[in-house]
């Protein structure tokens, strides 16, 4: 079983070892930890693609000593002719998951790392090269890496679905059926990689990448044209903030669900349960889920089309009417939708305090399929969480950002300790970051162990229709029995099942000893630096 990581150097947690090592070697380099995380973030792009990538988007939460937390909002708007009509005139109901019509929102990631240095740079004498940040993610796409057990199984999982869109067979050769271990090269991602070095992310979104990237896209159909590109930028965005049990909790503010992980946590603190682990537990964080989640499907957009302000709905008065209504005994109604995703969260800490929560994705695995072929750059469908309902405060319009379910945390806690903290997977973000940060925070587990004990999920998966409460097999039957009893739907899953996720958490305490975790169901790994 693992154990929690210690050190004092510094500090890197990423679901893949390469990534995470890439990460910890700035920090031996001298580097800071916002730079650390721009080398962690280009690699787990190249060596988790189905999770992740250049064509995909992000977010960022900076701890810098002294200072309040900030945040950068990495998200790429709709596209310019991306108006409702689009797809109606072709007979669609929905926005595409897959293909061209799928490819509808520019993508952030590289921007949010440029923004991400600028900070750096101005704030903490960041100073190390470009080049030098991207050579790991360069050299594992040129030469290639051994394939995880995870990414050969989504590859297998999604080929009849993705076999026929643009690009997919000839990056991932799904007709030859990978096997774990297998080399997995991607030389035209090396190239684009190496450009960037060279020429700075800009060349992103106004230069000769952004040239390849916008006439790959219209060659296969995607609305995404050059101006969507030139007037994409990275925001400096305040976190949302809520006190929970003495802890100041912070998460990213819409288009992102961080509000909707915040209320949970404020309702479920509310509840008074006295046990980690125990039926009230699992009941209260599952029925403070079900508060979050009608408010965050009835509200969170682009904020510039919210009508509500989102602090409006962390007041305590409105925290605590929710907490009112939950049965501590019952389970309630749930028939809502759910959004399933693929993403990956990393998080570093450097020896002067620096501390970085970070969360990259394409939303479904491999986005929307499509692999661009002068860049290599798989393109996300973050776009069909757009609704084409013109009465729908989420409805599709030109420039319009999309709801995200991807959402970093950080916390400032009550000893003066700093935890940053996440994971991936859609709906089950709030409830994994609820269940980390109360089982470490409040109820004093170990670190490790509160990402390793077992976890649930709540709601549906693609192709299912029956909403159900999956919860993993180690909790055992006792429990399982009592939430059953209560009304919960429960479907028992394997002991390690990675449907709950890729987290991961690290600790910096007042003395400057860091505390790291990685999640046993994914292929992470935490990297102490050797400082």
């Amino acid at each position: 079983m693992l154990e929690t990581t210690l050190g004092f150097g510094g500090m890197v947690v990423a679901p893949h070892h390469l990534a995470a090592q890439a990460g910890a070697d700035v920090l031996d380099d001298g580097g800071n930890a916002i730079e650390a995380m721009v080398a962690a973030a280009a690699t787990i792009a190249v060596v988790y693609p189905h999770m992740n990538g250049l064509g995909g988007d992000n977010f960022w939460l900076i701890q810098l000593p002294g200072h309040e937390p900030l945040g950068i909002d990495a998200c790429g708007a709709a596209a310019g002719l991306a108006h409702p009509s689009l797809f109606k005139e072709q007979g669609l109901d929905a926005i595409p998951a897959r293909g061209p019509l799928a490819a509808i929102t520019v993508a952030g990631a590289v921007s949010g790392w440029q923004r991400a240095l600028e900070i750096s740079a101005s704030r903490c004498r960041g100073g190390i090269p470009l080049a030098r940040l991207l050579e790991p993610a360069i050299h594992h796409a040129r030469t290639g890496f051994p394939m995880t057990s995870t990414l050969v199984g989504n590859i297998a999982a999604k080929h009849s679905e993705l076999q026929s869109v643009p690009g997919f067979e000839d990056t991932y050769h799904t007709n030859n059926k990978p096997r774990i271990g297998e080399r997995l090269r991607q030389p035209t991602l090396a190239l684009t990689l190496d450009r960037l070095s060279q020429k700075g992310f800009d060349d992103f979104y106004r230069g000769e990448i952004a040239k390849s990237l916008v006439d790959d896209l219209a060659e296969v159909g995607s609305p995404l044209r050059r101006s969507d590109f030139e007037d994409h930028k990275a925001l400096e965005v305040i976190p949302l903030r809520l006190e929970i049990s003495g802890n100041a909790v912070f998460n990213m503010p819409p288009p992102t669900q961080g509000l909707a992980s915040l209320i949970l946590l404020g309702v479920f603190d509310r509840l008074g349960v006295e046990r980690a682990d125990s039926f009230e537990f699992v009941h209260g964080i599952v029925e403070a889920t079900k508060c979050a989640f009608r408010i965050r499907d009835n509200h969170i957009a682009d904020p510039s089309f919210m009508s509500v302000d989102p602090t409006s709905l962390l007041d305590p008065g409105h925290l605590d009417s929710l907490a009112a209504g939950i049965d501590r005994r019952r389970a309630s109604p749930w028939p809502a939708p759910s959004t399933g995703g693929d993403t990956v969260w990393l998080g570093a800490i450097d020896a002067e305090g620096r501390c970085v929560s970070f969360i990259q994705s394409l939303y479904w695995e491999f986005g929307s399929g499509i692999v661009l072929p002068g860049t290599g750059v798989t393109w996300q469908n973050r776009g069909t969480s757009f609704s084409l309902d013109e009465n729908h405060h989420n409805c599709i319009q030109p420039l319009k950002r999309p709801f995200h379910t991807i959402q970093p945390a950080l916390a400032k806690l009550n000893d003066g300790r700093v935890m940053v903290f996440g994971t991936m997977g859609g709906d089950g973000q709030p409830q994994t970051q609820a269940t980390i940060f109360s089982r470490h925070a409040i109820f004093g587990q170990p670190l490790q162990q509160s990402i390793t004990a077992p976890r649930w999920l709540l709601g549906r998966t693609w192709g299912q229709s029956a909403t159900s409460l999956r919860i993993e097999g180690r909790f055992g039957p006792e429990i399982c029995k009592q939430l059953s009893d209560a009304g919960h739907p429960i479907d028992v899953v394997s002991d390690f099942d990675e449907i709950m996720g890729h987290a991961g958490a690290l600790v910096l305490h007042p003395n400057s000893l860091m505390e790291g975790a990685a999640d046993p169901r994914s292929d992470g790994r935490v990297v102490p630096s050797r400082q």
